[in-house]
């Protein structure tokens, strides 16, 4: 029997290439997204698209009981809409770093709300939610992003001990640098809120390193799929997935390196 997936933010990105791989490998996937228009070669594949804006209540609500109504179940909720809002954390205004909490943080914890009572019921399931290495370790003009992030991490290890009574199973996956449209929308913010003023010089030179990074030597979002994919086949998966591999490499850096030091490695680097 398929097992029944819904997945966020999943017109593109690594929300779309995860769709793409579970359709492939057997599972019925419920592809959510704001922009229904750009699913519809996901639909072509097998998916369910649905409207689904992770802000609003209504929208979560009809997402999952149309879910239940139509399968009885859902077997494997992947948390993944999300952005950056991008810029120091002096000028992004509070209005728009709520808004960051709204879609990386409380919409996905709203979703698992509604959706864990039908695992508890069913004996089991599976919650992946999309980290980030951001989790991790803080970048500067990242401020706000990076703190959704950490909130996701503590998030989820607490629920990971409280439902695991249950059966049900909750995994990170914390993508470092990944080819997909997020970093168009953070460096956009990022020009937007600390491209002039004090923080100009040092926006031009993060920018420089974001372009350097995601377009020329990372890898796509099907590297991230297929850890998803590899997670929902394990028996008893880990708590935390860094993928590609260089991403290990500098949470390693993190956790060796004292937090002044590591200071001074980042401004050093972005002095260059």
């Amino acid at each position: 029997m398929a097992k029944i997936v819904l997945i966020t933010g999943a017109s593109a990105g690594i929300g779309r290439a995860s769709a793409e791989l579970l359709l492939k490998s057997g599972y019925k996937v419920y592809a959510g997204a704001r922009r229904v228009e750009r699913m519809k070669d996901l639909e072509g594949l097998g998916a369910k698209a649905l409207a689904l804006d992770v802000t609003e209540e209504a929208s979560l609500k009809s997402a999952v009981d149309g879910i239940i109504k139509t399968e009885g179940r859902l077997d494997v909720l992947i948390n993944n809409a999300g952005y950056g809002a991008h810029g120091a954390v002096e000028d992004v205004p509070i209005e728009e770093a709520r808004r960051q909490f709204e879609v990386n943080v409380f919409g996905l914890a709203r979703l698992t709300q509604l959706v864990l009572p039908h695992m508890r019921a069913a004996g089991g399931g599976t919650i992946i939610n999309i980290s980030s290495i951001a989790g991790k370790i803080t970048m500067p003009t990242g401020g706000w992003y990076h703190a959704s992030k950490h909130a996701v991490e503590a998030y989820s290890d607490a629920l990971r001990l409280e439902v695991a009574q249950f059966g049900i199973n909750v995994v990170l996956i914390e993508p470092g640098p990944i080819k997909t449209e997020w970093d168009n929308t953070a460096l956009v913010n990022l020009e937007k809120y600390s491209g002039a003023g004090a923080y100009g010089p040092m926006v031009k030179r993060i920018t420089e390193k974001f372009r350097a990074g995601y377009r020329k030597g990372a890898p796509g979002p099907e590297v991230v799929a297929k850890v998803i994919l590899k997670a929902l086949r394990a028996n008893s998966p880990a708590a935390r997935y860094p993928v590609p591999f260089s991403a290990s490499g500098m949470i390693f850096l993190k956790w060796l390196l004292p937090d002044r030091v590591l200071d001074w490695a980042i401004l050093r680097m972005l002095k260059e």
